[in-house]
């Protein structure tokens, strides 16, 4: 009974530890859909919060999720579409009339809104913004006015800014008064002057602990972060982690003052750009996995075809070598494992490379000392895997000479993959080239090309 009872309470605990919407819980809200019990998909959805209503929607088939956006779609709070991917939430929001998507836009913070129309088809989106009041049209379209992926369109335009003159006991009565006109959330409140221009900004905590004869200017930080509207969100992401933000104002070009950025667009920015850039090294999308069977074929064709061609370029190089891969079968046999160690190890130093070049770690000022490094790291691990191979292949094929040889290239090609690795990432990024796209078929080219080319060179030269 005892053990029963303990089980049981673990069965809780678990389940209060379950942060997410469980596989079980999807497939009998989807069993109730399809036996249209109409009662328990209500409950459910009721029950849901935005970001778990988004999973399950993710999760659903094309017809149960269009099913469920047909039958409860008015029902749904609007902050689930803003919990979607990019591509699931276009693909979503196309299918439904244009007067709805406009009231689910006219219900959300204008960041949020901003961010769902901007993934539509343009004329869709027109059909959208006639269909909105005139502040929002204006809103949205200030937005949409500013450059993709910069401060303009992630900011937030509802913000609480005060006078500097004003004290803190009446800057308190005016957040109480207008409370209903305040943003959902919000961590600082802008000092401006007459002409809105940023004077500095005080913490929330600043106001709570003040008294209230105090003036606000009195307060104040000075450097209130101010970014400008066209500032690329990664380089205001790395503000944000440099500097420890939890919001910053946004301002036009004389400075004057246009919205907020906070922690909670941020993080989503840095998730964003740290998956494009893994999915870019790749050659695939983010909304491959929901984008169209055909449109994510010819998609991935295109980085395949290229990768076919660098490949090409590795076999001529082979081919240079026939007549000694034909006298010496072992050639054939160990040709491969010195072009993948190249290729592995340099696909390290590559990683390291672009992340510190994210991140803002890797400058003109430590880039030789970086590139330097890795090159001692390559040629430490070659001299390391080179004892090993050489060893093995000797003994394997009863071939001191053949040991020797393959030792030598997998020196050199690990010398040439840490080089190369973490050199062509910068070489990219200087000559405006996004080095997350464009690296990895590089540094594959060059250390196969070397890898091939320095263990049957070198076998042609002392084993014929």
């Amino acid at each position: 009974m005892t053990e029963d009872v303990n089980t049981s309470q673990d069965q809780k605990n678990q389940d209060e530890l379950t942060f997410t919407l469980s596989d079980e819980d999807i497939r009998s809200t989807l069993d109730a859909l399809h036996s249209e019990d109409a009662d328990t998909v209500c409950a459910v959805l009721d029950e849901l919060s935005p970001a778990d209503t988004a999973d399950l929607l993710c999760k659903a088939n094309n017809d149960d999720r269009q099913e469920i956006i047909n039958m409860y779609g008015d029902t749904l709070n609007p902050e689930v579409f803003t919990e979607m991917g990019p591509e699931l939430g276009r693909n979503t929001l196309e299918q439904m009339p244009a007067q709805q998507v406009a009231s689910i836009i006219a219900d959300l913070e204008s960041d949020d809104a901003l961010e769902i129309i901007e993934t539509l088809d343009e004329e869709f989106q027109q059909e959208i913004i006639r269909k909105l009041s005139a502040k929002t049209r204006a809103a949205v379209e200030e937005g949409l006015s500013f450059p993709e992926d910069s401060a303009g369109r992630l900011m937030q335009r509802e913000v609480v800014a005060v006078p500097q003159f004003w004290t803190v006991g009446k800057t308190i009565d005016y957040l109480r008064a207008a409370s209903d006109g305040l943003p959902e959330d919000f961590f600082d409140l802008f000092v401006i002057d007459p002409s809105y221009h940023i004077k500095g900004h005080v913490p929330l905590n600043r106001i709570v602990r003040g008294q209230r004869d105090e003036k606000i200017e009195d307060i104040a930080f000075e450097n209130a972060h101010a970014i400008p509207a066209d500032m690329d969100q990664e380089e205001v992401a790395h503000l944000f982690r440099r500097d420890n933000l939890v919001s910053a104002p946004v301002v036009d070009d004389d400075g004057r003052l246009l919205g907020v950025i906070t922690i909670d667009d941020v993080i989503d920015v840095i998730d964003e750009e740290a998956a494009e850039d893994i999915l870019k090294m790749a050659g695939v999308d983010q909304g491959d996995l929901y984008r169209a069977i055909w449109s994510t074929t010819g998609t991935r064709f295109r980085w395949l075809f290229l990768n076919l061609l660098t490949a090409l370029l590795a076999s001529v190089v082979i081919s240079f070598f026939d007549a000694t891969i034909q006298q010496i079968v072992a050639l054939a046999v160990l040709m491969p494992i010195v072009a993948s160690m190249g290729g592995n190890a340099g696909t390290q130093a590559l990683t390291v490379a672009v992340r510190a070049l994210a991140t803002k770690e890797l400058s003109g000022t430590n880039t030789a000392r970086i590139i330097w490094k890795e090159t001692i790291v390559g040629s430490l691990n070659g001299i390391a895997f080179a004892i090993i191979t050489g060893v093995i292949t000797a003994l394997w094929f009863a071939s001191p000479v053949l040991g020797l040889i393959i030792a030598a290239a997998m020196v050199i090609n690990l010398i040439v993959a840490g080089l190369f690795g973490a050199a062509i990432p910068v070489i990219l990024d200087r000559t405006g080239a996004d080095p997350a796209v464009a690296s990895t078929v590089f540094l594959t080219t060059i250390t196969d090309v070397v890898g091939f080319f320095a263990f049957l060179g070198l076998a042609a030269i002392f084993m014929l």
